[in-house]
């Protein structure tokens, strides 16, 4: 990613963030990282700390706003629109893990950094955005209560689906598809055993997201 000349704070951010990544697993996110990216950039490293006055934490934000920016984009296109709602669910996680498999290290140094307590309501606020990219990504327009359950439950498999992937050594991640796989299953069989004992005819559905849900081309 490049910068445009005399970039505002929030352009720089999400250059900063991916500049840095090459350097997270030596340096971690840090000071000397963030350094090392606005080098690399062309950038002022005192104009760059302004940009994350919240150190490390800023950081990491800034990367996976930016990843779920990246991911949007991604799922931007005729085959992705052409897929069944649970189809693209799926796909936009796999998508949104495949973009950073280049960079699993930095993505485990987040991880960390994230699982600190003081940062327990930043990692739900960005496990939420990261949810609402995947259903964004997936043409969702709901303003209602599913609005809220869509995401509750998306950000939940994509939680359990990074966990397995930062530790996943199978060729091409394999491993991690099936248990993606087998958290959606799950999820769908829930939701059809609850339809039948008679709670899911009314409230919001899972099954109805994913398997019947249609949204129109745009």
């Amino acid at each position: 990613m490049t910068v445009a000349d005399d970039p505002t704070l929030d352009e720089l951010r999400p250059a900063l963030a991916e500049a840095m990544l090459p350097h997270v697993p030596f340096d971690g996110w840090s000071d000397a990282a963030l350094v090392a990216a606005a080098r690399d950039l062309g950038v002022d490293p005192a104009v760059a700390r302004l940009a994350f006055p919240g150190g490390a934490a800023d950081m990491v934000a800034a990367y996976i706003r930016a990843a779920d920016a990246a991911l949007v984009a991604a799922c931007d296109t005729a085959e992705f629109r052409a897929m069944k709602v649970r189809e693209k669910v799926t796909a936009a996680i796999r998508t949104r893990l495949e973009a950073a498999a280049p960079h699993r290290e930095a993505v485990r140094r987040a991880a960390a950094i994230l699982a600190l307590p003081g940062n327990a309501a930043l990692a739900a606020r960005l496990t939420w955005g990261t949810a609402d990219a995947i259903w964004r990504a997936a043409g969702d327009t709901a303003t209602d209560f599913n609005h809220y359950s869509k995401r509750a439950i998306a950000g939940a498999v994509y939680a359990a689906t990074l966990f397995i992937w930062m530790a996943d050594e199978s060729e091409g991640f394999a491993d991690t598809w099936a248990f993606l796989d087998r958290r959606i299953a799950g999820v769908m069989r829930f939701e059809k055993w609850k339809a039948q004992l008679g709670r899911g005819g009314d409230g919001p559905s899972l099954v109805r997201f994913l398997g019947r849900l249609r949204y129109p081309a745009t």
